[in-house]
């Protein structure tokens, strides 16, 4: 399966992208599902169709789908939903406003890995894309692989097995207190079991010649900054980003004053698009006199963005993370485009190293060569983060 994940500050047409890429696939004969992660959903708009939780045929070799987290929860999680439900209850909210809240703030992220970890193990598609939600959501999404493994290691794990041994001692005394039971070995062990898919996932969204994630950008000073942004926190965890689309280009064929200035703007920020995120390739598409709604509009996009293409192909390759070996000594090289060295903290704690930039961190373990060294300095050198270990 090919897995393609569309993602981009909000508003920027995303969703719109996503849906003609997969008009594109199907169109080639790919058995595709166009996926939408986001709790706003917009692509059955874009679509101009209704969709829900399962795949609805769009068009022949086409399906759309948008995750609903609470029935992604009561299919794949119902003792755990169970569990949370009660003890809303006994703090005292009604049923509904607690089957609500049971949806706890992070679990769309969760679910939208392991829907995408369940298709994945199906096979029932050729292509799967992903119409994620804006840039700093889909981070996280991409980050929880490796946050949840950190804690699932040092603190989860632990938990779970002193709370199997106390639970049949401490019940009797809690739940006439509480008002609710502790939670049994079911509840307990449903979050590691998820943990264990989506690590399983970290492979796939860190194999460059399966996942791919395409940023879509509009020639504006704050989504430029935003996708180039987003472009180095990739690197990071390892997800390799093959493709930019620059949307809403203003044609050469509008000349009505009103548009001078805002023309003239995005000549500056188009080029420096192609510059900073070379050596990705950029895809631009103009501003429609449209909305990019309905079958009819999205195959115009479609012909714009892949006349000629396969958009299952991928555009570009890099290795986001090497470890080489001079002599008896070894350096680990981290993809990090347009970062200053400055703007990067590290730290090694144990057998893992902690890279820091701005407020997303990952924790990378290293291998056994590197684990019992330290580091001995680091430098930016063509787009790599260098450390050195001795």
């Amino acid at each position: 399966m090919r897995l393609i994940l569309m993602t981009g500050k909000g508003g920027v047409g995303k969703t719109s992208v996503a849906a003609a890429t997969g008009l594109r696939c199907a169109e080639l004969g790919y058995k595709t599902l166009v996926l939408s992660t986001d709790p706003a959903h917009s692509l059955a708009d874009s679509f101009d169709m209704e969709l829900g939780h399962e795949p609805r045929e769009v068009r022949s070799n086409l399906w759309g789908a948008e995750l609903d987290a609470l029935m992604e929860l009561e299919s794949n999680w119902g003792a755990v939903k169970r569990y949370i439900t009660q003890v809303l209850q006994a703090r005292g909210l009604d049923g509904v406003q607690a089957e609500e809240l049971a949806i706890l703030p992070g679990m769309d992220e969760i679910f939208a890995l392991v829907r995408m970890k369940r298709h994945y193990d199906e096979g029932e598609f050729d292509v799967l894309i992903i119409d994620s939600a804006p840039t700093g959501t889909a981070l996280r999404l991409l980050s929880l692989p490796e946050v949840s493994g950190w804690y699932m290691r040092r603190f989860y794990k632990p938990l779970q097995q002193v709370s199997v041994i106390l639970r049949p001692l401490v019940e009797p005394l809690f739940r006439p207190i509480a008002g609710f039971s502790l939670p049994d070995r079911e509840v307990m062990d449903a979050p590691y079991e998820f943990y264990e898919q989506i690590e399983a996932l970290e492979k796939i969204l860190t194999d460059n010649t399966v996942t791919s994630v395409r940023l879509v950008t509009n020639p504006e000073k704050m989504v430029i900054k935003e996708s180039l942004r987003a472009h180095a926190y990739l690197s990071l965890y390892n997800v390799a980003t093959d493709l930019v689309v620059a949307n809403r280009i203003i044609p050469e064929t509008v000349t009505d004053p009103f548009f001078q200035r805002w023309k003239e703007s995005q000549q500056q920020y188009r080029q420096e698009i192609h510059e900073n995120f070379t050596p990705l390739p950029v895809k631009e598409v103009p501003l429609y006199s449209e909305e990019m709604c309905g079958l009819a509009a999205l195959d115009r996009l479609k012909e714009t963005l892949y006349a000629g293409e396969d958009p299952a192909k991928v555009y570009y390759q890099e290795t986001t993370v090497r470890v080489v070996q001079d002599k008896n000594q070894y350096s680990l090289e981290i993809y990090l485009p347009t970062i200053p060295k400055d703007n990067i903290q590290l730290s090694k704690t144990g057998d893992e190293l902690n890279i820091r930039i701005g407020n997303h961190r990952r924790n990378l373990v290293l291998p056994q060569a590197l684990a019992a060294l330290q580091p001995a300095g680091a430098k930016m050198e063509e787009d790599y983060l260098k450390i050195r270990f001795a």
